[in-house]
């Protein structure tokens, strides 16, 4: 049976900041809006376990923010689908179809805010230990080592709070960097220097995961001295930065060499009618005030496309 094809105003893709704003300000516009999510609604920002940079919150969690956007943008009328991914996707001048697993979209106007997610270990053992060795995510999985000894990888302020807060279930913590200096906010950085079950292995990447079934060690070069050594180790957490989620539009959206989307000053994309927003966007800075900046002028604008096109 065919798919129904769903005519509706606007079509957001990803329900992080940038997304949920612009569903805040879209459902005030009383427009018929709908955002979709093919995993949990929040994105990057609800694993962070502790945020300190964002207007009017001295210190939040991740989720709880999340938490409070989510129920924004519902209580104006924007309805979210979770954990509904994308099939396919056409777009032209004219035309924009999204076909889900449950139906097919036909909107007036989207913006995308499918943010970015974790770069992964270049390690040839990634793929066999993902989720179990190996970790991206200190809040879904630190648990897993209560009394045990670890490394984190990364030196900036995902690497820096991550090892913080594992450190209240660990026997101890190696943070690795390929750098010799951190390059996390000083208020962070303090934190850690402080944390006597925090040492720090300067100017190295890890090279190769060993164990079998489970990691036991893993190897290491200096990239400075091209020293290699053996660090015994039960777990691995990531934070060597992130990518943008754009591999479902490289054939129809202009992209920048490092893959984020191309946008004009309103932040349109070379289609009209569709925007981007967020983490996604090629721009200077992504911070979540940036985000949420970047989501309510690409609600504004489709507002004003949508109605443009109606007249």
């Amino acid at each position: 049976m065919d798919k129904e094809i769903k005519q509706i105003d606007l079509l957001i893709i990803g329900s992080g900041p940038a997304g949920l704003t612009a569903a805040i300000y879209a459902g005030r516009s009383k427009l018929n809006t709908l955002v979709l999510e093919d995993e949990i609604v929040g994105g990057q920002i609800r694993g962070s376990y502790k945020v300190e940079n964002y207007p009017g919150f001295i210190s939040i969690s991740g989720s709880d923010l999340a938490d409070k956007l989510y129920e924004h943008a519902v209580k104006f009328g924007s309805k979210i689908d979770e954990f509904d991914k994308i099939k396919s996707i056409n777009f032209s001048k004219d035309k924009k179809f999204i076909e889900t697993e449950n139906a097919v979209y036909n909107p007036k106007a989207i913006i995308i805010a499918t943010g970015s997610k974790h770069r992964p270990l270049p390690i040839a053992e990634e793929e066999k230990f993902h989720g179990k060795g190996i970790h991206y995510c200190e809040l879904c999985d630190g648990e897993m080592y209560e009394g045990k000894d670890i490394i984190v990888v990364g030196g900036g302020n995902s690497a820096v709070q991550g090892a913080v807060y594992l450190s209240k279930y660990t026997k101890s913590i190696t943070l690795i960097h390929q750098f010799d200096n951190l390059q996390a906010n000083k208020s962070n950085e303090e934190e850690l220097l402080k944390n006597k079950k925090i040492n720090i292995i300067w100017d190295s990447e890890i090279r190769k995961a060993i164990g079998k079934n489970k990691i036991e060690a893993v190897s290491i070069e200096n990239v400075k001295t091209k020293v290699y050594s053996e660090l015994k180790t039960e777990g691995i957490f990531v934070y060597i930065g992130l990518e943008p989620k754009t591999e479902l539009f490289k054939n129809f959206i202009k992209l920048n060499e490092w893959g984020y989307i191309e946008t004009d000053e309103n932040i349109q994309t070379n289609i009209n009618g569709i925007f981007a927003a967020g983490d996604v966007r090629s721009k200077m800075f992504r911070q979540l005030t940036t985000a949420t900046a970047d989501g309510t002028i690409a609600a504004l604008m489709a507002e004003k496309y949508i109605l443009e096109k109606e007249d």
